[in-house]
């Protein structure tokens, strides 16, 4: 009997597979990473002071010289890219901690335990929304505060929020393949957000692309960030998103599955 089951079981250098595995050995990993978020809750505080700056200087201070169209307030139309940049830039967390683990040595010391390798990206990647989503709690209270609303009502505007946080989730398997790739922590904090400025200002995050020259209009409007943030602000406030959310869902999509597979093809390279 003890030979039976000897048997049955995975073996001490085995690395498990199947579905059913992932997910447990995913879930174990995403739980370490969560416990540390109460015992580094400045790290919280300060990934949400940046989005409520942008939100006051835009608000208070060019938002009374910009118009927008079809919107009754600047606020209606501004909240929903701020929404999107903060999400957007908290994934960035996901190529700095990688980074971290790899130059403490954690990375190889999971690589030798018996668990599903692709476990340590996918806990890292639902870790980190778990602190997206609340950091855009904090920024939602903010925008109620200034004055934002769901014009759209509770259903649309549940949607949207998802679907931002699955776009956010998307751009974390891309800062996951930078955390992998780079050499330090501080390497990995420079590369994730340095080509987030350009993808979220030219946009439609904070102006219409009307008011843009042509050439750059053209570059906007196909910019996948453009894309997100006008189906989630159509769905805040009411409008009908258009092809402009299917847009959003495919790029989300084919983001997550070409760049999960490079992070864990990179993940299985990389040390010993």
């Amino acid at each position: 009997m003890t030979t039976v089951d000897e048997a049955a079981a995975p073996s001490r250098f085995e690395v498990p597979t199947g579905p059913g595995w992932l997910v447990r050995d995913s879930w174990t990993e995403a739980t370490r990473h969560l416990r540390i978020i109460p015992r580094n809750s400045e790290l919280l505080i300060f990934s949400a002071i940046q989005p409520i700056m942008f939100v006051l200087l835009f608000v208070y201070v060019f938002g009374g010289s910009i118009q927008v169209p079809g919107y009754a307030s600047y606020k209606q139309y501004l909240m929903p890219g701020i929404f999107a940049q903060t999400v957007l830039f908290g994934s960035a967390f996901t190529g700095v901690g990688l980074a971290e683990d790899l130059s403490k040595g954690l990375i190889d010391r999971l690589r030798s335990l018996p668990m599903a390798h692709a476990a340590v990206l996918v806990g890292r990647t639902v870790s980190d929304l778990f602190r997206n989503v609340l950091t855009f709690v904090v920024m939602l209270v903010v925008a109620f505060a200034v004055g934002f609303r769901f014009e759209g009502g509770l259903l649309d505007a549940t949607a949207a929020t998802l679907l931002l946080l699955f776009f956010a989730y998307a751009f974390s398997w891309i800062q996951a393949l930078v955390g992998l790739s780079v050499g330090s922590v501080e390497a990995a904090n420079s590369a994730g957000f340095i080509w987030m400025f350009p993808l979220t200002f030219v946009s439609s995050a904070f102006v219409s692309t009307d008011s843009m020259p042509s050439w750059l209009a053209t570059i906007a409007d196909a910019n996948p960030f453009t894309k997100v943030t006008d189906a989630t602000r159509a769905l805040y406030n009411g409008y009908d998103p258009g092809a402009d959310l299917w847009w959003a869902l495919a790029w989300a999509t084919g983001i997550t599955v070409v760049f999960a597979a490079l992070a864990v093809r990179k993940f299985e390279s990389t040390s010993g």
